[in-house]
């Protein structure tokens, strides 16, 4: 899993996210991904600042670490990416293992 913190830009960012996110689709499809969730951060349940950097936390499951490469790297793929950096004031990018604890 990879987590996404986005920090859209005050200026049509989310907008030009919205672009992305319609056109990086069929990329994601193509190397067996799939956005799982996607979610606005209001305020924090704990934490010392009022609100979270962030505006936008965005989930996607990727097969394998280098479905994720395979992606980004594809020569199709710089063409959808511009959205993306019309979009972003700050990102994060957090690859997740999965954790199951003992119980």
């Amino acid at each position: 899993m990879l987590i996404n913190l986005l920090q859209f830009k005050a200026d049509g960012g989310r907008e030009h996210y919205e672009d992305y996110m319609r056109e990086v689709q069929v990329h994601l499809e193509d190397v067996g991904a799939r956005a799982l969730y996607a979610g606005n951060a209001r305020a924090f349940v704990l934490g010392e600042d009022p609100r979270p950097w962030w505006d936008t936390i965005l989930v996607v499951e990727y097969p394998t670490p280098a479905a994720f490469v395979t992606m980004v790297t594809s020569e199709a793929y710089a063409d959808v990416h511009v959205h993306r950096a019309n979009a972003l004031e700050r990102a994060e990018l957090i690859a997740t293992n999965e954790w199951q604890p003992e119980l």
